[in-house]
C-alpha cells in the first residue's frame, strides 16, 4: 500500500475525537461517492475482513493498552447505525473496509517560533481511509479519507477525541 496512504488512515483515526480541549485543526476530511448509488437503498453492511493499522511497537502516536483498529471500527459502526443501518454477515447490502497508516518522518513546512521563517521539519503524518462497496456488484460507492499531523505520545483520551472527530466528519459527507 502507498506510504501516503497510510499516512492518511492514521492520522484520520486520530482526529476523529472532537473535543474543544483536543487539536482537531490540522485534520483534513474528504469523501468521494459514486453518484450513481441510491443510498437509501442500503440498510446492512459486513465487514470484510480484519482492518489494517501499521503496527506501533514504540508506542509513538498509539497509547499502551488502546486498540486503534477497534475504536475506529465502533466509531464507524456508530455511524451507520445513526443512519437507520444495521450490521448483516449473512447477506450484506454494503461491504465496509478501512485502513489506516503513519509516516513518522514524513516532512514538512514549520514557522519557526523565533525567526518567523518557515522551516523544513519532520512532521508525521497519519491517515485513514473508510470505503463503502456495494456488495452485489463489487464496485466501491463511497470513499472517506481522513488525514493528520501525528500527535506523538499522546494520551489515550486525545486519540479517541481525534478519532472521533475524523470519522464523524467523514461520515457527515456520505450522501443521505
Amino acid at each position: 500500500m502507498n506510504k501516503n496512504y497510510l499516512s492518511i488512515f492514521i492520522i484520520a483515526i486520530m482526529l476523529f475525537a472532537g473535543c474543544a480541549s483536543v487539536p482537531t485543526k490540522d485534520i483534513k476530511v474528504d469523501a468521494q461517492s459514486n453518484p450513481k448509488a441510491n443510498f437509501n437503498g442500503y440498510k446492512t453492511y459486513a465487514w470484510l475482513g480484519a482492518a489494517a493499522i501499521v503496527n506501533d511497537p514504540h508506542g509513538q502516536w498509539e497509547p499502551p493498552q488502546f486498540d486503534a483498529d477497534a475504536e475506529i471500527k465502533f466509531l464507524i459502526d456508530r455511524e451507520l447505525r445513526k443512519r437507520g443501518m444495521s450490521e448483516n454477515k449473512t447477506n450484506p447490502d454494503l461491504v465496509i473496509v478501512f485502513a489506516a497508516g503513519i509516516d513518522m518522518e514524513a516532512l514538512g513546512l514549520k514557522v519557526d517560533a523565533k525567526t518567523k521563517m518557515n522551516m523544513l521539519e519532520n512532521v508525521p503524518q497519519g491517515g485513514l481511509v473508510v470505503v463503502l462497496v456495494d456488495s452485489k456488484s463489487g464496485f466501491v460507492i463511497w470513499i472517506g479519507v481522513a488525514t493528520g499531523e501525528v500527535q506523538e505520545s499522546p494520551d489515550m483520551q486525545t486519540v479517541k477525541a481525534r478519532l472521533d472527530h475524523a470519522v464523524t466528519q467523514m461520515f457527515k459527507k456520505l450522501p443521505k
